[in-house]
């Protein structure tokens, strides 16, 4: 043991002095290269005496970002977590030149400019070799990681006694069930293929008509996602458009679902909340959503912030993480468009920032947050991990770009597995998923016009000339004069006045919602075919739309298909409502017709409804958005999402059913949180355990 910690001790010096060297190595290279960087009298010196003005510089610029950058980060805490992340630089250039004036004789000189450029290739090639050397050394990361948690550790034992085991969900974004089963085969998640092997049940659960993360997550964490018909759509009683990931209607939605169930939600329990829409009921949060805009003392998370900027070169390599993405995408779209790929959307102006952004930063920080957790002890950390649903919207979700993704996400499911070896208590880690996504072109890149467009043709508007010019524009028209029993007739560039508001379109991946603002009610079929007598002929006639959701006076909920294909979802005759259910909806899955039934049962449901085509065969759908693989709607992998857990947790539908719906998923997890107050096992921290033994 003792021979262990000489081991240890000796690699830690040779560490620092190998990391110091390289350190003034590279200060004497920027000083040969910037002219605003001296590291010599004006007189000159000679070439041993500049080596040694490096040597100081560089010990006494590692020793202030030891000592003093946590102070400053911690003194900055209150800043927002982007703003902090230009201030490092910042920062960490005036800790250089701190450094440079404690050189003697004043030998030591660089503007601010110059001073911010040097610091940050100093703390990219510290982190780099640093990095370098503990791979080499298998016990170097858990003994930091023992320092990290050793405080708390004894803490926590010699308070607390025997503890039960800490839960963290980690959310995979837009990962489907199949997905995560084809990544693992393809070697792309060892860690994910390591769990399934060894320790942790796959399941399969079915979403919700609304397959999208405010409606998913809101379920999960809050346990209702009720009136969620889709990603946005209007509301006539507000005259306001909901969108899930706008902050002010995420933090509406997260007071309705409070309000609905009468509980604060799954993490209020010594919980927190990480990269979230909704906080769940935690009292720790981070990049949450719901919570955006509030300043409240005491909500603002501290834990996985200071963790993460209290060493300056973890900020300065997630920039230079995010600059190589930025390469990586506008690298990946040119290959994309020189090999003709397709199908494709544009994928410049700001998505290589926004990409970058999803895949690094918010990576980076969640990841950070849910390791200061653990180490913390919390009781239950639910995380978000966006990275693949981002990159798979305009990529493809079954694409080389998206399974990258998949393995740099596998890469910080095995750091924070690391984690738990560590933590003042055991830790159960939950993989989950919101959705899946489905793939397929847009429908404006098979027909040429959008649904709006569309929509505009079947109300008799001026329908935009980008359509009419296209074969799918001249077919929407010619549908619509059909259905009026006009004759086709060229139509002129002059507008043709309306005698009422045009309708609102909304789009939520391959779900399309169609609201008349003027009408304070939900309309009718009767009511919208008195109004527009070819609109809904128009919409349930293309072949880019799959089926429509419409309200009767008398039958109450309609599914209209093409042909007049009719299914009353409130028939009273059950053979004939489930044979003609299984005629229209066969291709978007088991399930559909309950799915739609509930939705049809909110009370901001959009006057129309209308779910794409899907393909039965391959899954594809057609997005309302551009967006080649999407989701929000019925069709494909999309509503098909995962639920991976330990074993030693009780089976999640023990009946050998099917898990249907985000409430059903979260009574599932709060089960879960519950049975780990059972039996418990002292966790004891023993001499022999350390890392260095």
């Amino acid at each position: 043991m003792a021979e262990g910690r000489w081991r240890g001790a000796g690699g830690a010096l040779w560490r620092m002095v190998v990391v110091w060297g390289v350190s003034t190595l590279t200060m004497l290279v920027l000083a040969g290269i910037l002219p605003d960087f001296q590291l010599q009298s004006r007189g000159g010196d000679s070439a041993t005496r500049v080596g040694i003005t490096a040597a100081i510089g560089a010990g006494a610029f590692g020793l202030l970002s030891a000592l003093v950058w946590p102070l400053l980060v911690r003194a900055l805490l209150l800043v927002p977590a982007l703003v902090l992340g230009l201030l490092v630089f910042f920062l960490n250039g005036s800790l250089l030149g701190l450094a440079l004036r404690l050189i003697p004789d004043g030998r030591g000189q660089a503007d601010l400019q110059t001073a911010i450029v040097v610091a940050a290739v100093m703390s990219a090639v510290a982190s780099a070799t640093s990095t370098a050397l503990a791979v080499r050394d298998d016990n170097a990361y858990r003994r930091r990681l023992y320092r990290l948690a050793d405080r708390r550790r004894r803490r926590a034992v010699a308070v607390a006694g025997p503890s039960a085991p800490g839960t963290v969900f980690l959310q995979l974004d837009g990962v489907g069930h199949d997905v995560l089963l084809a990544a693992v085969e393809k070697g792309l998640m060892p860690t994910v293929a390591h769990w399934l092997e060894h320790s942790h049940r796959l399941t399969p659960w079915r979403t919700d008509w609304s397959s999208q993360t405010g409606a998913s997550q809101l379920g999960i964490l809050h346990g209702s996602n009720h009136d969620i018909p889709a990603f946005r759509w209007y509301e006539k009683d507000t005259r306001q458009v909901m969108v899930c990931n706008r902050p002010a209607s995420a933090a509406e939605l997260q007071r309705r679902a409070v309000r609905r169930t009468g509980g604060p939600g799954l993490l209020a329990v010594d919980g927190a909340s990480r990269g979230n829409l909704f906080g769940g009921g935690a009292d720790q949060l981070a990049l949450v959503l719901s919570v955006a805009a509030r300043r409240e003392r005491g909500r603002r998370s501290r834990a996985g912030y200071f963790a993460y900027f209290s060493d300056p070169a973890n900020a300065v390599r997630t920039a230079m993480s995010f600059v190589a993405e930025v390469v990586r995408e506008i690298g990946q779209s040119t290959r994309a468009r020189l090999r003709k790929d397709w199908p494709r959307v544009k994928r410049g102006g700001l998505y290589p920032f926004i990409r970058a952004f999803a895949t690094v930063v918010e990576r980076d920080v969640v990841v950070s947050a849910v390791i200061g957790d653990m180490l913390a002890g919390r009781n239950a950390v639910y995380a978000d991990l966006v990275a693949y649903d981002e990159v798979a919207h305009h990529s493809g979700p079954c694409g080389r770009d998206a399974e990258q993704v998949l393995a740099r996400l596998d890469r910080s499911l095995a750091l924070i597995a690391k984690v738990t070896e560590h933590a003042p208590r055991g830790y159960r880690i939950v993989l989950l998923s919101d959705h899946g996504q489905s793939p397929g072109e847009t429908f404006r890149a098979r027909y040429g016009l959008t649904l709006g467009d569309l929509v505009k043709a079947g109300c008799g508007l001026p329908v935009p000339r980008r359509a009419r010019r296209t074969h799918s524009g001249a077919e929407a028209r010619a549908a619509v004069l059909t259905a009026l029993h006009r004759p086709v007739e060229e139509d002129t560039d002059q507008p043709r006045p309306a005698r009422h508001s045009e309708p609102v379109v909304l789009a939520s991946g391959n779900l399309g919602l169609i609201s008349f603002p003027d009408v304070a009610h939900r309309m009718t079929r009767e009511e919208i075919d008195r109004r527009h007598p070819a609109l809904l002929p128009t919409l349930a006639n293309h072949p880019g739309v799959g089926f429509l959701l419409v309200r009767g006076e008398r039958h109450g909920a309609l599914v209209l298909g093409a042909h007049g294909a009719e299914v009353r979802l409130d028939d009273p005759d059950p053979v004939r409502r489930d044979a003609d259910v299984a005629e229209l909806l066969a291709a978007f899955g088991p399930g559909a017709a309950d799915a739609v039934r509930r939705t049809d049962s909110f009370p901001h449901v959009a006057d129309i409804m209308v779910n794409s085509w899907c393909d039965p065969v391959s899954g594809e759908v057609l997005a309302f958005e551009e967006q080649i693989g999407s989701h929000g709607g019925l069709g494909g992998a999309q509503g098909r999402p995962f639920l991976l857990a330990p074993r030693v947790l009780s089976d999640p539908v023990p009946d050998g059913g099917e898990l249907v719906g985000a409430e059903q998923v979260h009574q599932v997890l709060r089960r879960w949180l519950a049975e780990a107050d059972g039996p418990q096992v002292a966790r004891v921290v023993r001499e022999d355990s350390r890392p260095d033994s």
